[in-house]
């Protein structure tokens, strides 16, 4: 809801002047404890940002002086001094700054467990935690397991939606990390992107779940359909297959993205749909169609038929969404209700 949709209802003598006045006092005074695109919320989300990014991506070489054990006391301190805060603004009802606190002390736990590892001897070769994010490797998996039980727990405590993000990034990571240890080590390329195929289809079946559960006490799913989406399609648009029935199947498939998108209201799936179907077009129009003058045309027309379509679909978009709906299980049904809301 915002001050134009209001003077909107007022316009069409929906409500009147003083219920919209009343109802924009209402509205705006409850705002401020709730995820908005602000300066204040730019502020909140910058800041918790940049401390996660110092503790993580932007970690360099001189920590590595303070040994395991030191590293693994530093990051505890950390983390008491992040519940300390998140506790704090729970109790003032800020919810974005406390959700960013929480989620500061999971994305923690990777470096604890590094710090743990190094101090006991159990680390397995001479990487050091700043290239967690960026290479590859087995060994990560201890520390993205005991990150994912960590997100958990926290996530169970405090229930922000924006504790998904570390989670849903740790599952990310997880993916893709699982394929050496299947390999023993060695760079299976095709077993590394049929990994991230599966993995990424199964986080995306959690997210569904997820947005079952939760539709009515916030966006828990985003974060999971976005890092379930990444991992699922780019598992499925590095598959090499010869066969041009296969390439036509990733074009469907990525055409069900964008439908299921639609119906879900997940900009996400369109996004990579898109992508995957613009990706199909480009290779039939270099390589199956490249020396035929009619294909563009042919495409020109089949995009004005998708057009018509649309405009069909607009026209008759309610009959048909309330006769399919009396066929789904009430769970989706409510969600359904509640985006297009």
């Amino acid at each position: 809801m915002n001050q134009k949709q209001l003077d909107l209802a007022v316009e069409k003598s929906i409500i009147s002047r003083e219920q919209a006045t009343q109802l924009a006092d209402l509205w705006f005074s409850k705002t401020p404890t709730t995820p908005r695109f602000d300066f204040t919320h730019v502020l909140y989300y910058l800041g918790g940002l940049i401390a996660i990014g110092a503790m993580t991506i932007f970690m360099n070489l001189s920590w590595e002086t303070f040994g395991g054990w030191g590293i693994l006391g530093i990051t505890l301190l950390y983390a008491a001094g992040g519940i300390a805060l998140a506790n704090r603004f729970r109790r003032g009802d800020h919810i974005v700054p406390s959700g960013l606190c929480a989620a500061f002390v999971v994305a923690l736990t990777p470096l604890a467990i590094y710090g743990l590892q190094q101090g006991m001897g159990w680390w397995p070769d001479e990487t050091a935690y700043r290239d967690y994010h960026r290479y590859i490797k087995w060994h990560w998996l201890y520390m993205e397991l005991g990150t994912l039980a960590a997100g958990a727990i926290i996530a169970y405590r405090y229930r922000y939606p924006f504790l998904l993000m570390p989670i849903a990034l740790t599952l990310w990571y997880l993916s893709m990390d699982l394929a050496p240890l299947l390999a023993d080590g060695a760079a299976d390329f095709k077993l590394r992107t049929q990994v991230s195929l599966y993995f990424g289809l199964a986080m995306l079946l959690l997210s569904f779940w997820i947005d079952l559960r939760s539709s009515r006490s916030g966006d828990y799913a985003f974060w999971m359909y976005l890092f379930g989406i990444i991992t699922f399609w780019c598992g499925l648009s590095l598959q090499e297959s010869e066969s041009e029935l296969s390439k036509f199947v990733y074009f469907c498939i990525n055409l069900m993205l964008v439908g299921v998108g639609a119906v879900l209201v997940r900009r996400v799936f369109v996004v990579f749909g898109a992508l995957g179907v613009a990706l199909y077009l480009g290779y039939v129009a270099h390589h199956v169609f490249s020396d035929m003058w009619l294909f563009p045309v042919a495409l020109s027309a089949i995009g004005l038929g998708i057009i018509y379509l649309g405009l069909l679909w607009q026209k008759k978009e309610n009959v048909i969404t309330r006769r399919a709906r009396r066929y789904m299980p009430s769970a989706l049904r409510e969600l359904l209700e509640q985006r297009r809301a």
